[in-house]
């Protein structure tokens, strides 16, 4: 069953291109990663999805329901981070946390004393005593707070140490066990390495692929590394295929997508002195696209 489905959602700002043409799905138990550099579409395809602005074109349903016209009935049963989180200076993290707890049908007092124990959060402080990566963290207590069916993340580590931003994914895949489904989005690709099964890339306002990790990195790319015998120009490996060609010395690195026995073919022509052939990074499968 598909939590998300988007088909062709389409927004623009006047004359200027938000997003365009924007189609995929997210299916109910995983953790979808959702990638593009800063400016690439991410956050306005969220803030589409949830009727924070509205879509030019296209559509796009929620637990089966249209967004526009069921999107209060949807909230209900999603968290939401925001890249940035803002709040009223002078109130406490726990009275923010309270007031967006009576939104909810539900008693969220315990929930939210667990999950601020495990995010370190001093929910007596006021928010202009908290620095940006405790603000974070009131959001993302705010966003698991009545146990959403759907969470969704928008750069949702930015500001938080490396030892908080470790409890923090440890803290999603345990809600992902527990039935929560994930839209992860991130500029940070070790990051959707590390938490995602499948992923879509977005570039300028359109999605460039969809697809498991697994495939990305095993079936389809290779990245491969050629210590050369005698000086050779990296040029003699531009061939369809080929991306991220770079070259130090005697050094050849890029990654290949296509028919091996291309490359094959072309090393025959050259001395070799030693060479690598393995999976590549997510970041270097995204590069090839951006490149």
């Amino acid at each position: 069953m598909s939590v998300i489905k988007i088909n062709n959602l389409t927004k623009y700002y006047g004359t200027h291109k938000g997003i365009e043409d924007v189609s995929f799905s997210v299916e109910e138990g995983e953790i979808f990663g959702f990638i593009g550099p800063n400016g690439a579409g991410k956050s306005t395809t969220i803030r589409t999805l949830l009727t924070l602005i509205y879509p030019t074109s296209g559509s796009a349903t929620i637990f089966g329901k249209d967004i526009v016209r069921y999107g209060h009935e949807i909230k209900r049963e999603i968290g939401y981070l925001p890249s940035e989180v803002f709040y009223y200076d002078n109130m406490r993290a726990i009275d923010i946390l309270r007031y967006s707890a009576s939104f909810y049908k539900k008693d969220c007092e315990e929930r939210m004393h667990r999950l601020a124990r495990i995010m370190e959060l001093d929910l007596e402080k006021k928010v202009e005593d908290l620095s940006f990566g405790n603000k974070k963290k009131v959001g993302i207590v705010q966003g698991l707070l009545h146990s959403p069916r759907l969470l969704i993340l928008d750069e949702p580590t930015s500001g938080l140490d490396p030892l908080m931003q470790q409890k923090f994914f440890d803290l999603i895949l345990e809600e992902n066990a527990s039935g929560t489904t994930v839209l992860f989005s991130s500029h940070i690709l070790t990051e959707v390495q590390k938490l995602c099964t499948r992923v879509g890339i977005i570039k300028e306002g359109s999605m460039v692929k969809v697809d498991d990790i697994r495939s990305l990195k095993g079936d389809t790319y290779k990245k491969i590394g050629i210590a050369l015998a005698e000086d050779e120009p990296a040029r003699d490996f531009e061939m369809p295929g080929v991306s991220n060609l770079k070259q130090e010395g005697r050094q050849v690195t890029f990654i290949f997508r296509g028919d091996i026995n291309t490359v094959i073919a072309r090393l025959a022509t050259v001395q070799v002195r030693n060479l690598v052939i393995e999976e590549p990074t997510l970041e270097e499968i995204f590069m090839h696209y951006y490149n």
